[in-house]
């Protein structure tokens, strides 16, 4: 029996004035999956991250939440249904620690003061437990690593306990260790059950950690692949609109051509 999406889109459509954002997309993601969504500039992934996260809410098309039709129409509505996304600029505050970065607009109190050692202790733990090495976590974030701070953002939209995270291009701007340690934490997000859509150009990144591959073309839905089958000749004729052929055969004359 196949396992039913943790979230599902159907017909899903945005317009934003004469500009048709997205027609008729369809996406499943489940419980324990990583799902890659990729297309050239302008396919539409930004809209569609924006439709889940409630930040710019679908003209047109049925979202469900386990099977069920949900409206999300505000952030919120995503945060409690159990979406968390973690945006490109991650939205950091440089001049906090990494404990205030993490319970902002969370703060635990006790007996109406500020319980900043619960704060650290809950933190500590749960860098533990996502094994993520942060050396001082009263230090401020704008004296960590690019892919410290990367790993910061996503721990901090892990407090909410979320099903699903969407995760905006987060290896980009990181060095070749860093994104191979949040590559791991990628995997560990899985292996604890939680559906992932994961928007990146990187293909190698892709084929490391997705099971499927999305791709939107020119606002639409241009195919699904099988990370596991699918040739990276296939995927990039899909998201170009070229043919498997005409990939192929540039792929092969720079193969011959190189010095």
């Amino acid at each position: 029996m196949a396992v039913q999406p943790l979230l599902a889109l159907r017909g899903v459509s945005k317009r934003f004035a004469a500009v048709q954002a997205l027609v008729d997309v369809e996406l499943e993601i489940r419980g324990g999956e990583v799902v890659a969504l990729v297309g050239d500039n302008a396919a539409g992934k930004s809209t569609l991250v924006k439709v889940i996260s409630g930040v710019g809410p679908a003209d047109l098309g049925v979202i469900e939440w386990r099977g069920t039709p949900i409206q999300i129409k505000r952030p919120q509505d995503a945060q409690l249904l159990g979406i968390a996304t973690v945006y490109q600029d991650l939205a950091m505050c440089d001049n906090l620690d990494v404990v205030g970065n993490l319970f902002l607009g969370r703060e635990i109190h006790r007996l109406g003061v500020l319980d900043e050692v619960e704060m650290e202790r809950r933190t500590r733990d749960l860098l533990h437990t996502l094994s993520i090495r942060i050396p001082d976590v009263r230090v401020p974030v704008a004296a960590l690593s690019g892919g410290q701070r990367q790993v910061v953002a996503i721990t901090r939209s892990l407090l909410g306990e979320p099903r699903l995270l969407l995760l905006d291009e987060p290896t980009a701007s990181l060095g070749v260790e860093q994104t191979s340690q949040l590559l791991d934490l990628i995997e560990q997000l899985r292996d604890r059950g939680l559906g992932v859509l994961l928007i990146s150009h990187n293909m190698g990144d892709i084929k490391a950690v997705a099971d499927r591959i999305a791709v939107l073309r020119l606002g639409r839905n241009n195919g699904v692949f099988d990370v596991n089958t699918a040739s990276q000749e296939q995927i990039i004729a899909s998201i170009t609109g070229a043919s498997d052929n005409a990939v192929g055969h540039r792929s092969t004359r720079a193969e011959e051509t190189w010095p």
